[in-house]
């Protein structure tokens, strides 16, 4: 038995429409180290004074050993529960040559404003 050459029905298809062109989004280029706001010793010395209304001489040497006993604290690993900064945890700690080099997690509460939780400025 031979064919005679059969045609199969033709198939259906149904015309391809394009999909709506998305406009190129470019990614935003990363943060450089010189953008990123540093508070230093300093200032955060003048922003207590503004602060808390005490002379200079006063504050400095308080801020001076409230700073060495929190890094103290952070080098022995201690966790800080220190509100409203929030708690400070090291979670990785690396020698270095001439340093240790701490990887730290600090978790903030939202601040309660009228009834209304607000984040807190950072």
């Amino acid at each position: 038995m031979a064919t005679t050459g059969s045609k199969t029905p033709p198939r259906k298809t149904t015309p391809r429409t394009k999909a709506p062109e998305k406009p190129a989004a470019k990614p935003a280029p990363p943060a450089k180290a010189a953008e990123v706001a540093v508070l230093r010793k300093k200032e955060l010395i003048e922003r207590v004074v503004a602060r808390s209304g005490v002379k200079k001489k006063d504050a400095k040497p308080t801020i001076e050993a409230m700073l060495a006993v929190l890094g103290e604290a952070l080098a022995a690993g201690e966790e800080l529960n220190l509100q409203p900064l929030g708690k400070v945890m090291v979670k990785k700690t690396k020698e270095l040559p001439n340093a240790k080099m701490m990887v730290c997690r600090i978790r903030q509460r939202n601040a309660v404003d009228e009834g209304k939780v607000v984040k807190t400025p950072t």
